[in-house]
């Protein structure tokens, strides 16, 4: 039987998450608490349900508010409930009451890409994700000749470049200054910025790990006209020493969708090696919602 997920059901939600995370091809986007009274408030912001069985619950899929719509947790079953995949998330869908829904998993989780797809979903892209050890990268780390290193960009730069590189993060151009001076002055947030007299080439953003030991760039921007100079290159290995200057942070890690063929070129040419690949998933939204 579906139904809402109830307090009650913590335990075995987070056995579901734990079970998950024991091999990378089971991944789906899912919450991130492990601990029972965190998964609870987290839970809160969405609407979840699950799936009983005989001794319990065995499926669990939530959705909640993501860009222009809404975003899956999940779903996550036990083995051999995979056939109840499809109208666990159909049931989760009926709450975005038509506006479009998210899903992302793993490349290799094929119960789950039957079910995202029987229930109506379409596959958009592949994203990749790479991997280093920062020494690998560090000794290629210089400021090109003429040019110069800043750590911060005003908010119409930054909304600019990413603007002319790439509108995968387009939520971002919606920011407000205050919500930009938030979120670098996380603590595990950095800017690199790469000046040429008074012109910003480009810049590399980092969020750091250190319970995992990594540094993940989350982003990294050449202007289109400075493109074929090398300074995406420039960029990648003064992120890693960026990173290097954390102790406790050892690998750097990084992202492509597949379509982004000089990333993935920059990456092979840089050494990283293949870690991970998501596949990202849409469901249209009704124009009238």
């Amino acid at each position: 039987m579906i139904r809402p997920m109830q307090a009650t059901d913590t335990p075995d939600v987070l056995a579901l998450l734990n079970w998950m995370d024991d091999a990378p091809e089971r991944e789906v986007f899912a919450p991130d608490s492990r601990d029972a009274r965190e998964l609870q408030l987290e839970c809160e912001d969405n609407t979840c349900f699950v799936l009983d069985g005989n001794e319990g619950v065995v499926a669990y899929c939530a959705i909640g508010q993501f860009r222009d719509g809404m975003v899956l947790e999940g779903p996550v079953s036990e083995p051999g409930t995979s056939g109840a995949l499809a109208p666990l998330i159909t049931r989760a869908i009926e709450e975005a009451e038509g506006l479009p829904v998210y899903a992302f998993c793993a490349r290799d989780n094929l119960p789950v890409r039957d079910a995202l797809e029987q229930a109506g979903l379409s596959p958009l892209h592949t994203t990749d994700f790479y991997s280093a050890p920062l020494p690998k990268l560090t000794s290629r780390a210089r400021v090109p000749d003429g040019h110069s290193l800043a750590r911060r960009l005003p908010i119409a730069e930054y909304r600019a470049l990413y603007r002319d590189s790439e509108d995968a993060w387009a939520g971002r151009l919606d920011w407000g200054p205050e919500q930009y001076d938030a979120h670098f002055a996380r603590d595990d947030v950095r800017l690199v910025v790469l000046r040429r007299e008074d012109r910003t080439v480009g810049f590399a953003e980092l969020e750091l790990h250190p319970d995992d030991a990594r540094a993940d760039l989350t982003y990294l921007a050449v202007h289109p006209a400075e493109r074929g100079q090398g300074y995406g290159r420039a960029l990648l290995a003064l992120a890693a020493a960026e990173a290097e200057t954390h102790p406790e942070i050892r690998n750097l890690r990084v992202r492509a969708h597949d379509h982004m063929r000089a990333a993935r070129a920059l990456y092979a040419h840089a050494g990283m090696t293949h870690c991970r690949s998501v596949m990202s998933y849409l469901k249209e939204g009704d124009e009238e919602a």
